[in-house]
């Protein structure tokens, strides 16, 4: 009975060295502790408490509030946003047909255009930020991979020119200058498309090293989505614009079943919100990438004042781009 008491003792007294729930962090001596023995611990013990503490702030905040994870959230839902608030709006003054019209004909008329391009301006901005980031957030992973590098900055041309073509496609409406929207749209959707498959090769070079498999596989069913919408498209527009069912079909905001080409009509205005939702289902996949990443913004001064004086060194400031208390 006596030996089993002592066993007793030392078991615990053991897990009460190794129990994690009372290290206590001394900011003085800079080492962790035990409250009941008062006990120091390894460099390897104090990281893993370092990272327990940090894996628990961050298990307390929310989703987007990680890193830049706000940033392709607030992308989607402003952006589908767009789509349905105009859709509305034209429904309801019955500009346009209830039934699948075209993206853009939800915001030809007054007042759903003013609408229409206000909001597609800010999802343009959204955009460039988004793209933007996912580029530094690509090369800061593989900053000696040659190939990466090059099809990243590949990445960032393609979606910059997309997003200037969504700029076009908002502000001017086709049935004022309708070879301005036909090449926004062209911008929009052929250099956003090459975008999607730029950025779906970069995940099959960084997996698995950076990042999982079914990242990559994901990513390639949106390319897929979207390259069958994108086909479908182009196919049944380029027979609808082709002459045969007269020429005012392009102002044309109203369809009918009797009509001529109805049918290629409603399959072209399906696959033009399918590839739509393609896009904005891609950009979701960037919201858990973006939660391992933030930007800073540094202050470089070259002086205490303003006035023409010889520059003198300034302690720079640096402070992230975005608050986290957003």
């Amino acid at each position: 009975m006596f030996y089993k008491l002592i066993e007793q003792e030392k078991l615990a007294h053991r897990s009460s060295e190794t129990c994690p729930r009372s290290w206590k962090y001394n900011r003085e001596q800079n080492n962790w502790f035990l409250l009941s023995q008062n006990l120091k611990f390894s460099e390897e013990e104090k990281t893993k408490q370092a990272n327990f503490s940090a894996s628990e702030d961050l298990f307390e905040m929310w989703w987007f509030q990680q890193g830049l994870s706000f940033l392709p959230s607030a992308l989607v839902i402003w952006t589908a946003a767009a789509f349905i608030f105009s859709y509305i709006t034209a429904i309801t003054l019955h500009h346009v047909d209830p039934v699948l019209p075209y993206i853009s004909d939800t915001g030809t008329v007054a007042p759903e255009k003013c609408l229409f391009g206000a909001m597609l301006n800010v999802t343009a901005v959204l955009c460039v930020a988004t793209i933007y980031v996912r580029y530094k957030q690509v090369h800061a992973l593989n900053p000696e991979e040659n190939r990466i590098i090059r099809l990243n900055k590949a990445g960032l041309v393609l979606g910059l020119l997309s997003c200037l073509g969504l700029s076009i496609v908002a502000n001017f409406q086709k049935t004022t200058l309708f070879l301005a929207h036909v090449s926004g749209a062209v911008l929009t959707f052929g250099l956003g498309s090459l975008y999607m498959f730029v950025q779906t090769i970069l995940s099959y070079q960084m997996q698995p090293r950076i990042h999982g498999k079914q990242v990559f596989w994901i990513r390639l069913l949106m390319v897929i989505w979207c390259a069958v919408s994108a086909f479908s498209m182009l196919t049944c527009s380029s027979l609808l614009y082709n002459g045969s069912f007269g020429t005012d079909i392009v102002q044309k905001l109203h369809w009918n079943p009797e009509d001529k080409g109805y049918v290629l009509h409603m399959i072209t205005t399906a696959a033009e919100w399918s590839m739509s939702f393609s896009f904005v289902c891609f950009f979701l996949t960037y919201i858990r990438d973006f939660q391992k990443i933030s930007l800073r913004v540094e202050a470089n001064l070259q002086g205490l004042t303003l006035y023409d004086t010889a520059p003198c060194p300034v302690n720079n400031e640096r402070t992230r781009l975005l608050s986290r208390d957003l």
